[in-house]
C-alpha cells in the first residue's frame, strides 16, 4: 500500500492538532519568562533582608536573590531540558508514548496551577526563590520529554507535519512577547493580576490534552503510526502462505528456499540510537548549530541594543520590546510556517548545511550594532534600520532552517527508526540552545 491509497487529512485536523500541541509545549514555558517582574518582586522584602543580615547571611540577602534570578532561571531551565531531552531518546523505547505526552502535559498543568495558587500565598523570599527555581526544574524536565515525544511522533507522519509543531512553538514566543508589550503599556501591575498569566497557560495546557486525546480518532494519523506493523503483519501473511505453498510442493514437505524470504524488520524490536544516528547526523548538527548561533547571541546581544531614534520618546520605551522581541517572535513564526508551503532544499541537498553555516555571519553583525554598554568592539550599525534589518533576516532564517532541519531528520531512516530519529533530533536542538547560553557569555564579554 503506497501513501496514496491511504486516508486523507480531513479538514487539516491533525495538521491542527499537532500546531496546538506544538503551542502547548512553549507557551507555558513563554508566560513563565513573561512574568519575571512579577517573581523578582516576590523576592524583595525588608523582614527577610533584616534577618539574613543578623544572621550575617549577606549573600543570601534579597537583594542578591534579584540579581541572579535571571542566571538561576536559565540555569534550571537548560540543564534539565538537556539532560531530559538526551534521556528520552532512550526511554521512549521502554515508556509508552501516551504516558510521555499526557503525563507530562498533566505534570506542567499541575505546577502552573499551584503557581496561580501561589500568588495569593505569602511566603519569605529565600523558600519562595527556592520553589520557583524546582518549579522551572519541573516544568523543563516535563517540557524536554514533551517536545521531544511530539518531534519522535510526528517523524511518523508525513514531513510536512513537523512545521506545525515549529509554527505553533513560534507562536507561543509571539503571544510571549505581546503580553510583555501589554504589561509596559498598562505600566506596573498588581501581583493578583499575574494569576491570568498562570491561568492561561494552564487553559493551553487543557486544550492540547484534549486535541491529543483526539489524535488517535483521526483515520489519517492511525494509518500513519500503524502504517509500519500492518505492512510488517501483510508480509509475514504473504510468506506464511508461500512457505505452505512450497511444502505442499515438496515430495518430503522440505522447504528448501526458506533462507531467501527474510522480513523487513520486526517492529517490536528496539532501533539502535547510534545506527540512527549515524544516518541524520547532518541534520541533527545543523539544527544544533542553528540554535547556537541564534542563543549565543539572542537575547542576552540583542536585547542590549540602544535605540539611537528613541532618546526621550515612547520609542525608547517599547524599541527591546519591539525590535528585539517581538520581531523575532513574529518573523521566526513565519519561517517556521514557510515549511507548509514548501521544502526547499531538499533533504539531500548540500545546500542545507551550507546556509545554515553562513548564519554564524549574525554574531559579529549584532556585536556591531549600538550594543551598550561596550568596552572593545566599535558600533559599526548605530542607526535602528540595522538593527531591524538583521532581526528579520536573523529571525526568519532560523525558522525556516531551523523547521527545515527538524523535517527532514526522521525522514533520513527507515519508517520503524521515525520515532526513534525525532527523539534525536529533539535532542540535537535542547543541545544547540544550552551551547549557545553558554557561548553568549563570552560574545558578551568580547563586546
Amino acid at each position: 500500500m503506497t501513501a496514496r491509497d491511504g486516508p486523507q487529512d480531513r479538514y487539516k485536523a491533525v495538521w491542527l492538532i499537532f500546531f496546538i500541541l506544538g503551542l502547548g509545549t512553549l507557551l507555558p514555558w513563554n508566560f513563565f519568562m513573561t512574568a519575571r517582574e512579577y517573581f523578582i518582586s516576590r523576592l524583595a522584602d525588608p523582614e527577610m533582608s533584616r534577618f539574613l543580615n543578623q544572621t550575617g547571611e549577606a549573600a543570601l540577602s534579597p537583594s542578591y536573590l534579584q540579581s541572579m534570578f535571571d542566571n538561576f532561571m536559565t540555569l534550571c531551565a537548560m540543564v534539565p531540558l538537556l539532560i531530559f531531552t538526551c534521556l528520552n531518546s532512550f526511554i521512549h523505547q521502554r515508556i509508552p508514548q501516551q504516558i510521555r505526552i499526557l503525563g507530562s502535559l498533566v505534570a506542567i498543568g499541575l505546577v502552573f496551577l499551584v503557581t496561580a495558587i501561589m500568588v495569593k500565598v505569602t511566603m519569605e523570599p529565600l523558600p519562595f526563590f527556592v520553589f520557583t527555581m524546582i518549579s522551572i526544574v519541573f516544568i523543563n524536565s516535563f517540557g524536554a520529554i514533551l517536545q521531544s515525544s511530539l518531534f519522535g511522533l510526528a517523524g511518523l507522519l508525513p514531513a510536512s507535519y513537523t512545521a506545525p509543531i515549529m509554527s505553533g512553538q513560534g507562536l507561543a514566543g509571539t503571544f510571549a512577547a505581546l503580553a510583555m508589550i501589554f504589561s509596559i503599556a498598562i505600566g506596573a501591575q498588581q501581583p493578583e493580576s499575574f494569576i491570568g498569566y498562570f491561568t492561561t497557560a494552564c487553559v493551553a495546557i487543557v486544550l492540547a490534552i484534549f486535541s491529543y486525546i483526539l489524535l488517535p480518532r483521526m483515520d489519517f494519523f492511525r494509518y500513519y503510526s500503524m502504517k509500519d506493523k500492518t505492512e510488517y503483519r501483510v508480509y509475514n501473511a504473504e510468506l506464511e502462505t508461500k512457505r505452505d505453498l512450497i511444502k505442499k510442493d515438496e515430495p518430503n514437505g522440505m522447504e528448501q528456499n526458506n533462507s531467501k524470504i527474510i522480513p523487513i524488520h520486526n517492529p517490536d524490536e528496539k532501533p539502535s540510537v547510534i545506527a540512527i544516528f549515524k544516518k541524520l547526523w547532518v541534520m541533527a548538527v545543523s539544527v544544533c548549530f542553528v540554535f547556537t548561533v541564534t542563543i549565543g547571541v539572542f537575547p542576552s546581544i540583542t536585547a542590549k541594543v540602544s535605540t539611537v531614534l528613541g532618546e526621550g520618546n515612547r520609542w525608547g520605551l517599547y524599541f527591546i520590546s519591539v525590535s528585539c522581541f517581538l520581531l523575532f517572535n513574529v518573523f521566526d513564526w513565519m519561517g517556521r510556517s514557510l515549511t507548509a508551503l514548501f521544502t526547499w532544499p531538499g533533504k539531500d541537498s548540500c545546500l542545507l548545511p551550507v546556509m545554515v553555516a553562513l548564519r554564524v555571519i549574525f554574531i559579529p553583525l549584532f556585536m556591531l550594532c549600538n550594543v551598550q554598554p561596550r568596552k572593545y568592539l566599535p558600533v559599526v550599525f548605530p542607526h535602528d534600520a540595522w538593527y531591524i534589518v538583521f532581526m528579520i533576516f536573523f529571525s526568519i532564517s532560523n525558522g525556516y532552517l531551523a523547521s527545515l532541519c527538524m523535517c527532514f531528520g526522521p525522514k533520513k531512516v527507515l519508517a520503524h527508526e521515525a520515532e526513534t530519529a525525532g527523539a534525536v533530533m529533539a535532542f540535537f536542538l535542547s543541545l544547540g540552545l544550552a551551547l549557545g547560553a553558554a557561548i553568549s557569555f563570552l560574545f558578551r564579554i568580547l563586546i
